[in-house]
């Protein structure tokens, strides 16, 4: 993918209100950690993540993804009416049917020649609806585009403690510990062409790999199929993840670096999907990047699936991680195996 006139215009996010720390979800799993002789302190040492957000109870994916989003339009020089595209590209969403990008759409007041739908690809729905949308801008198809998502992990979490506490096994500890990461947020990405660009921030192009022989290792979703007539469940295996991820993200990075035509000592920064201090640690080592590189939020809002890149992004630029002139990786490796990698002119 190489893009000559697409441009990251704005951003915008929203943080769940309701602040949960790995110590509550400890305190909520006591009876399990007796029966499995674990001391308090285990999830954050494993994961590095101390704390996430939840929304209220029955909060809707579309009322957080309009918040952003219209954060997002505020933010540019874009009018509503200019926007020939909206993807949702959330793992979770409000109905199987229709797109949750109908009630945005509908709540932000874009036009009806717009082309509005969902996009589902575990984690990487953002990037994927990224790459739609300036593919439609590089074809002179629409003008900008809005790609959002609202994530919520409330429910799964709920769900899982209660196996947890129900087996008491360590066979199930394994299989759900990545579930105990989940965080919720909202967050959007405004792109344009470059004669309504401002201020943003040149898409120069990417790449993508995939190494879908790996498509079970992580899975979410009712086990009895669609319509679901059962409850959620979320099983991962957190190792082969790991270990299969990385590799496709060593064998993708190799690519990006080849194709985008950077100077041969960048990217300057990098925003990756936000997973844990594991995943971090491992995969910078293996593409070579030093840690004063990455930008990283997991620490404080967990692993919020297709949100945490861009909300990540938001905030580093908003911190001035990212100025002006930096070569900026965004780098999304999710289950099934898929990676994508962007780069951008900031």
């Amino acid at each position: 993918m190489k893009y000559s006139k697409v441009y990251m215009d704005s951003f915008g996010y929203e943080l769940a209100p309701n602040i949960i720390t790995s110590e509550d979800i400890e305190n909520r799993l006591e009876p399990f950690y007796k029966a499995l002789h674990f001391q308090k302190g285990q999830l954050e040492a494993l994961t590095g993540i101390s704390e996430r957000r939840f929304w209220d109870k029955g909060y809707k994916m579309c009322t957080g993804a309009v918040k952003a989003g219209a954060k997002a339009i505020k933010s540019s020089a874009v009018d509503v009416d200019q926007i020939g595209m909206l993807v949702y590209g959330g793992v979770c969403r409000d109905h199987l049917e229709p797109a949750t990008a109908c009630a945005v759409s509908h709540e932000l007041g874009l036009g009806a020649d717009a082309m509005v739908y969902d996009v589902s690809n575990a984690c990487l729905g953002i990037l994927n609806g990224i790459v739609q949308v300036a593919n439609a801008i590089e074809l002179g198809q629409i003008r900008a585009g809005l790609v959002l998502s609202c994530e919520s992990a409330r429910q799964i979490m709920d769900i899982t403690i209660e196996r947890l506490l129900k087996e008491k096994s360590m066979e199930s500890f394994k299989k759900t510990v990545a579930t105990l990461t989940g965080g919720s947020g909202a967050a959007a990405v405004l792109l344009c062409d470059k004669s309504l660009s401002r201020k943003g921030h040149l898409l120069e192009g990417g790449i993508v790999k995939n190494a879908v022989e790996y498509h079970e290792l992580c899975r979410w979703g009712p086990d009895t199929g669609i319509p679901a007539s059962g409850l959620h469940a979320m099983e991962t295996d957190s190792v082969g993840v790991l270990n299969n991820g990385v590799a496709l993200g060593v064998k993708t990075f190799r690519a990006f670096i080849q194709k985008i035509g950077w100077p041969e000592n960048k990217p300057d920064k990098i925003i990756c999907h936000q997973v844990g201090s594991s995943h971090q640690k491992t995969i910078l080592n293996a593409i070579g990047i030093p840690a004063e590189k990455d930008f990283t939020t997991f620490q404080y809002l967990g692993n919020i699936g297709t949100v945490s890149l861009p909300i990540t992004a938001a905030i580093a630029s908003e911190r001035e991680f990212l100025i002006p002139g930096d070569y900026v990786g965004f780098f999304g490796i999710g289950s099934g195996l898929n990676c994508i990698m962007l780069g951008i002119r900031w």
